[in-house]
């Protein structure tokens, strides 16, 4: 092998990280025959707490700070990560975390919403590293190159997914503004020469607050101001709420408080005052007592009511119904709890939202548990006309066919920060009329805004680097697709007009003979597309930061019925390989679902797709062969698993998730078994190939088993190890056929009890089927996989102490009892 070959693999939240419990061990020994190691990375929104505040941990509970190590590695040509959807979190999601991390003992600080001195400060601002889109800008060092995989549109093709019927009288509809918004106020530059330069704001008598200093700019780096105005956006709201009850829809608010953590909080919260204003005004100073906060939703109400006494709970949970009689319906996140769109600002987001709506018949969920029309409210019109596009061509010409419906690739620019998911930290909420202004070096003035107190202010970045990959890499895909690539870039916008000069420059850089390549704005862009896709006909979007979320949601959840299952590959600008698992978000209600009644419905089709091209680019990168043996191998596996139709169900009896994780080690170790490139990769997993198929039934009468009844698994954000496992992984048989895989490499469950003290079997030598047998029905004895696989890792290590080759194939096997690479402590310790 030329360079070492490892993949990271990262631990997330929610309902990926269940999946990972189940998956990661299987990949593990898969890979480890090739000698690839598959290192887990925490960087779930607990252990980036964890991270953030080890100043009153103690040295077990102390982890380091794997997103700095993830954001330096991807800097470097090896980087090989494999990057699962993680929480964005908002401000109740990061409460609730910290609360549950100090209910498991960890002694870190509360969030000071409102900070009183500077240690409260301090420790609020190294929260907000936590908060919202935290994990993407850092490892982004590429631009996004996502679509759905051949097999996987074949698959939708032949197994159509439901799609809701539209009406011609749809009242549905999206309501945006049309001034005072961040694209009606945007100004634009590009830097000439490289400089530092500083966010100010002046007050209305001249005193001047520096809002960022240091802000370093390089040449040709495109710079963006804008500011959405408080007034405009109440006066909009008060519009949006009248107009939903006189046309007699839902009214529903479509933001992403997770990404765009400071400005659209502050959005929700203008909205939910504005809706329950007779609410907010009658308990004005109640509420201010009880520091509530109404950027964090209605649900924030409820929570801080409760410690009222119960004759004010009650007048104010009777004035909140009240509200009801005389506005709108809202549209419901859950009807027979009664949480509405409205609760959480993070329950609804954009991206998702929108497309489950339009998939839906362009309905959602009503007070009632029935579908209605819906009036989407999206205040800021830079992207809203994706969407209005969308509901108009499918009133038009009805719901499409994802049996004969085209695809819409994607090639986003996101590297390095881009654009506005790159502006947290330079957004403001304005503290007083006044003038918001960016100064460079020399003390010349960039952009400038008058302001005044409440209005929202940011700035955004995109360096040059990264613009001219970004046109590469959509010529590439055009070239290699043979198919018509549009950037969707406005020549009335602002921060589209800089780019549109740096496109047209670099696209001279590149042979486009014979390619149909276009710029066009969001609306004639969508509408093109859509007709191509209504005639099966396929178009490469190339887009900036937002619309590669918006358009990766939105096109495959027509197409394929979900986002999750898309191919989602980012090229690293030095040369390493980022490999995300579809686009579908951390699905919180599948958790919900799996805690209730054991059945995980999350399809972990993202992240078998994701592994196959990670070790392609592995064998490229490293020279190592059996990584392409092995990932010729999955490919086919996933081939054979989407014909198969494995895939998780919806309900309890049916496969979940853990079933479709058997299938997916079925096909593969039989795809590795029937190949002939390499003898010893055929040889290693031929017995296991059998064994799977053998055991077919009995493994899935053991996962059936398990589904029906709630399960614990010890925390929602920070899971306990050894009962989310033990929840994951229910099939002793299917355990110890994995957990034996490798044999000869390392001890395992296959083997007798003076199998250490044997010479390692030779290449292409099976184990007897007596013995594999035999450690099928011991396996099945033990109470956990855990305990037996570290009990045989100590007594391997014990017995072949002089033989440096068991002694790394213990330390491998502990390893593979915790799931992550042992550090400062045992694996028996980890598992308490």
């Amino acid at each position: 092998m030329a360079t070492q070959s490892k993949i990271v693999w990262t631990a997330i939240d929610e309902a990926p990280a269940l999946a990972t419990y189940s998956l990661l061990p299987i990949v593990e020994k898969f890979t480890g025959v090739a000698g690839i190691s598959v290192e887990a990375a925490d960087i779930s929104l607990a252990g980036r707490i964890i991270a953030n505040f080890p100043d009153n941990l103690t040295e077990s509970q102390k982890i380091p700070d794997m997103l700095a190590a993830l954001g330096e590695l991807a800097k470097k040509p090896e980087a090989n990560i494999i990057k699962l959807p993680n929480v964005s979190a908002s401000l109740p999601q990061l409460k609730t975390a910290i609360k549950e991390l100090q209910g498991k003992g960890y002694n870190i600080p509360d969030y000071p919403e409102n900070p009183q001195n500077d240690t409260e400060k301090t420790i609020k601002n190294r929260y907000a590293k936590v908060l919202g889109s935290a994990v993407n800008p850092v490892l982004r060092e590429g631009n996004s190159d996502r679509r759905a995989a051949v097999a996987v549109k074949e698959y939708a093709r032949q197994n159509p997914h439901k799609m809701g019927a539209w009406s011609h009288d749809s009242k549905t509809h999206v309501s945006t503004m049309t001034s005072g918004d961040f694209r009606s106020n945007e100004k634009s530059v590009t830097v000439d020469a490289p400089t530092t330069a500083r966010i100010e704001f002046v007050g209305a008598h001249g005193n001047v607050i520096v809002l960022k200093d240091k802000l370093p700019l390089k040449a040709g780096e495109v710079i963006d101001g804008t500011f959405m105005s408080k007034r405009a956006l109440v006066e909009f709201y008060k519009e949006q709420v009248e107009d939903a009850k006189n046309r007699g829809v839902l009214f529903s608010l479509h933001l992403k408080a997770t990404m765009m953590k400071i400005s659209d909080p502050i959005m929700f919260g203008h909205a939910v005052k504005v809706f329950y204003k007779d609410v907010f005004e009658k308990h004005a100073s109640t509420f201010a007592e009880l520091g509530v906060n109404p950027n964090n939703g209605l649900g924030d109400v409820y929570a801080k009511i409760k410690s009222l006494p119960a004759e004010k709970q009650a007048e104010i949970e009777a004035d909140i119904k009240a509200v009801y009689g005389h506005r709108p319906p809202v549209a419901m996140v859950n009807s027979d709890k009664g949480i509405t769109n409205l609760h959480v600002p993070s329950d609804i987001i954009v991206d998702a939202s929108m497309p489950a709506m339009i998939r839906e018949s362009g309905k959602m969920w009503g007070p009632d548990g029935k579908l209605h029309d819906a009036k989407a409210v999206i205040p800021d019109h830079c992207y809203a006309s994706l969407y209005q596009e969308t509901i108009d061509h499918c009133k038009k010409h009805g719901a499409f066919d994802p049996r004969t419906m085209g695809t819409v690739p994607n090639v986003g620019l996101m590297a390095q920060a881009a654009e506005e998911y790159g502006s947290h930290d330079k957004t403001f909420q304005v503290p007083a009329n006044g003038t918001v202004r960016v100064v460079d070096a020399s003390g010349k003035t960039l952009i400038e805004h008058a302001v005044e107190e409440g209005d929202i202010w940011r700035a955004c970045q995109v360096k040059d680097a990264p613009i001219q990959d970004w046109v590469k890499l959509a010529v590439s895909r055009a070239r290699i697709t043979g198919t018509p690539a549009i950037f969707w870039l406005d020549k009335d916008r602002a921060h589209d007009a800089q780019l549109i000069a740096k496109v047209e420059r670099y696209l001279k850089d590149h042979d486009t003979n014979g390619l149909d390549i276009r710029i066009m704005p969001v609306a004639e862009a969508t509408r093109l597309s859509l007709d191509r896709m209504r005639e099966g006909k396929d178009t490469i979007s190339v887009t900036g930061n937002v619309l590669r979320d918006y358009n990766t949601d939105l096109f495959p959840i027509m197409e394929l019925g979900t986002s999750a299952k898309m191919l989602s590959i980012v090229p690293l600008m030095d040369g390493g390989g980022l490999f995300e698992t579809g686009a579908g978000g951390s699905a919180p209600k599948h958790v919900q679902q799996f805690v209730e009644e054991g059945y995980l419905r999350w399809d972990s089709l993202g992240e078998f797709l994701a592994l196959a091209e990670s070790l392609d680019h592995l064998a490229r990168t490293t020279g190592n062969a059996k990584a392409a043996v092995l990932a010729k191998a999955l490919h086919k596996a996933n081939t054979k698993f989407l014909a198969s139709n494995k895939s998780p169900a919806r309900k309890v009896g049916e496969i979940d998730n853990r079933g479709s994780h058997f299938y997916l080690a079925l096909y593969w170790a039989e795809a590795l078994a029937a190949q002939t490139e390499d003898k010893d990769l055929q040889a290693r997993f031929s017995n296991a190939a059998k064994q799977l198929a053998a055991n077919e039934a009995k493994i899935n009468a053991e996962l059936l088993g398990a589904q029906g009844k709630p399960q614990d698994i010890g925390g929602y954000y920070r899971p306990d190890f050894a009962k989310a496992s033990k929840a994951m992984r229910p099939s002793a048989t299917l355990n110890a056929i994995i957990d034996a895989i490798g044999a000869g490499a390392a001890p395992t469950v296959a083997a007798k009890k003076k199998t250490a003290k044997k010479p390692a079997r030779k290449a292409g030598k099976k184990p007897a089927k007596k013995t594999a047998k035999k450690a099928v029905k011991k396996k099945v004895a033990k109470k956990t996989v855990k305990k037996k696989v570290v009990k045989k890792a100590k007594k391997a290590a014990k017995k072949a102490s002089k033989k440096k080759v068991a002694k790394k194939a213990a330390k491998k096997t502990a390893k593979k009892s915790t799931g992550r690479a042992p550090k400062k402590k045992s694996a028996k310790k980890r598992s308490k």
